[in-house]
Formats: structure tokens, sequence, C-alpha cells
């Protein structure tokens, strides 16, 4: 047994089988990739990598998988089916992010492929392959829990493992980036939410649920979730640099298919990315490794009814910089991946047992209720060459007063 110590979930045990899996190169290269991308250029103590965050994904989700059994054990068939599930999941997680490139999903989006099929392309490999039949799986299985495009003969893991709403992955984030930030606001009650877990079955299929004791617990899930990507993942200086980075990105690969082969794929990571910007003197090399900000925040938005707001921000910019010299960036996000209405095919919820039942999260909770849907960050940069910041924000308070 293998022991390494972890700063949120303290010791993390592998099987020697688990451990053989973390060797291969494939694996180490995510010590190379950093979980938040850029968000270091905000955060400096922001450096944990995907690895780091692989590892906490396979000790909650196992967490979470003894939970259900020790209220669920019934369930299952016998102690054998219990053991192969739980190696199943601890394995599926550990390899849940070893398709992602250099900083992520700047990657995918300068790559034109996103990181699910290099996944599959990777455990097609040999040697990845024969290191999950050593841990008597099939790695046909691990894929279908990761990437979640085909059936799955185990619907509850596979919720856990690439789920909208109770996923392990998303269970280890938040905590992790919370503490490397600095930032609290990931924080949610993880030890209930954990106890709350329950099978569920629904339409003939067990599916992940919680018990409704911890429905306090899974409001505080998702209301971390909205904090970080208020607080973290959306902040102005990381979409800043992320913008500046596309630009780098489309100098090192103007031909975004010769990464095409897995085997050249593997041989990028964040650091080769950094090292490229040595001998580079475009502007956004520079701008990158100098950390120049060749944008300045003028206004931000972050609710939906702010659209008009924002609207006429822009249009006042746009008018006195140009095309050129203006940059609006709008994300958004599903706040809980939970269906806009209740009555919607298909949809994915979370079930939650009490005395009347199995209900919705959100008839059980009327926070869940009004925080489902889409949330909005809208953002008007204005780029330092073509103009004074703070002419920008004069411009766009002025225009404001007059709404």
């Amino acid at each position: 047994m293998k022991r390494i110590f972890d700063p949120i979930h303290r010791f993390i045990e592998l099987a020697p089988g688990e451990a053989a899996l973390l060797d291969l190169p494939a694996m180490q290269r995510m010590r190379r990739l950093r979980q938040l991308g850029l968000a270091y250029l905000a955060f400096p103590s922001a450096e944990h990598s995907r690895f780091t965050h692989a590892l906490g994904a396979m000790a909650i989700g196992t967490r979470a998988f003894d939970a259900i059994v020790e209220h669920d054990r019934g369930l299952f068939s016998n102690e054998r089916e219990i053991a192969a599930q739980r190696r199943l999941l601890r394995v599926s997680l550990l390899l849940h992010d070893i398709g992602h490139g250099p900083f992520s999903h700047a990657c995918e989006s300068v790559l034109g492929k996103r990181h699910e099929e290099r996944t599959e392309a990777l455990l097609a490999q040999p040697s990845m392959r024969s290191r999950i039949e050593g841990l008597d799986l099939d790695p046909d299985d691990a894929l279908a829990l990761i990437v979640g495009s085909s059936p799955s003969r185990y619907p509850a893991l596979r919720e856990l493992v690439s789920g909208p709403n109770l996923d392990a992955d998303r269970m280890d984030y938040l905590q992790r980036d919370s503490y490397f930030t600095g930032v609290v606001n990931g924080r949610y009650d993880a030890e209930q939410l954990l106890a709350s877990l329950r099978l569920i079955e629904r339409s003939g299929e067990l599916l992940l649920g919680i018990d409704g004791r911890g429905v306090v617990a899974l409001e505080s899930f998702v209301l971390a979730r909205y904090m970080m990507f208020a607080s973290v993942y959306f902040h102005h200086t990381t979409r800043l640099f992320e913008r500046i980075l596309q630009d780098v990105l489309h100098e090192l690969w103007p031909d975004p298919h010769a990464l095409d082969p897995i085997e050249e794929f593997l041989r990028w990571d964040d650091f080769r990315v950094l090292n490229e910007l040595n001998d580079r003197q475009s502007v956004a090399a520079t701008a990158l490794r100098e950390r120049t900000r060749l944008y300045g925040l003028a206004a931000e938005f972050n609710a939906e009814h702010d659209l008009r707001a924002f609207e006429a921000c822009e249009s006042a910019l746009r008018e006195r910089f140009g095309d050129a010299g203006l940059w609006a960036d709008s994300q958004s996000q599903l706040l809980h991946r939970l269906p806009l209405v209740l009555d919607e095919p298909d949809s994915r919820t979370v079930w939650v047992t009490g005395p009347a039942g199995i209900v919705d999260a959100r008839e059980a909770s009327d926070l869940i209720a009004k925080l489902s849907g889409r949330v909005y960050w809208r953002k008007l940069f204005v780029a330092r060459s073509a103009g004074s910041i703070a002419e920008a924000r004069a411009i766009c308070a002025e225009r404001l007063a007059r709404l």
C-alpha cells in the first residue's frame, strides 16, 4: 500500500496496481498541467496540478462510494461486486483528466478537440490498458464512466465520475481550488453531503441522490460553485491573460492538426508552452512572459438583468475605441446542472428522499429552485494601446447614468 499526503484529504492510500498506473508517463504529465491554468497570475498560490486533483477526486469519490455502500449495501449482489465497483470508480477518477492539454480549456478552443477525445485515445494505448486490466478491470468500463458518451453498466458510478450534479471531480476541485487560492468561498459541508448520499431507483436505474437531511449541505455545494466562478474562475485578471494566451497558442500551433497524434499531443504541457515564449518577441508572447496587462477592465456586469446596461456601455466604448480597441467578454455557466423546468425531457436532477417520498431537489429546497439556471459574468476590456482606461470607465459611468 502506498500512502500520499494531501492537504485536503490527508493521507490518500493507493493499492500497488493503482500506484503502477500513476507511474505511466501520461499520468505523470498531469503534474505539469496546472489545475487552474493562468489563475496563478491573479492568485499566486494557485500552482496546484491536475495530478493532485486526480488523487483528490479519487479520495473523495471513494469516501462517497463507501458512504453509499454503508446505507445501501443490500442493493449490491455481493461483496465481490462491491469491491469491483470500488476499484473501477477509483481508477476512473484517477484517469478522468488525462486528456487535458496545456492550460486546459484554452488549449481545446485552439486545437478544436475536446479532452474527452484525447482520453479515449489514451485509454486505447496498450500500456494503459494493461495496467487497468492488471487491476481486474475492463478499460472500456472506465472510459464509459469518464466520457459518459456511451451507456454504462453503472449509472450511479458514472454520476460520481462525470455526472452533472454530484460528481467527485467537483467535490474535490471546489475544496482544492479554494484552499490554494486562499478564497474561502469554495468551502461547503462535504462531510454532511457525503453522509447523505443514497442510491435511488428511478425508471429501473439506480441513480445517485441524497437523504432529505442533506439538503442544506447540497445548498452549500451549489453556492460554493457559484462563489468560485464569481471569485476565481471568471476573475478579470484570469480572463485577461487567457485572451492573450489564445494568441500565443495560435502562434505556437499554426497547424492545430499537427497535435492530433496522441504521441505529439503528450509532448506538450504548461511548462513547455511557457518555455517556448523565451525566444518569441511577439506582443502576446512578451505580455504573457512578463505579465503585461494589454487590456484594462472598464466595467463588469454580473447579473442577467444587467444586459441592457452591458449593451449600452459596449456600444459607447466601441464608438470611442473601435472594434480593435474593445474586447467584450461574456461568460455564462449553469449554476447547477439541474433542468430549467421540472418536466423537461430526459432531465438530470438531484433526487431527494424524505417523508413525502422521492422529490426533485428544487421541490425540497426553495434556494436550489431559485438558483437553478444560467448565470452570467460580462466584462468590457479596453486595449491599453487604444486609450485611457480611466476615460473608458468614465464613459461607462456617464452612459449608465442615463439609463
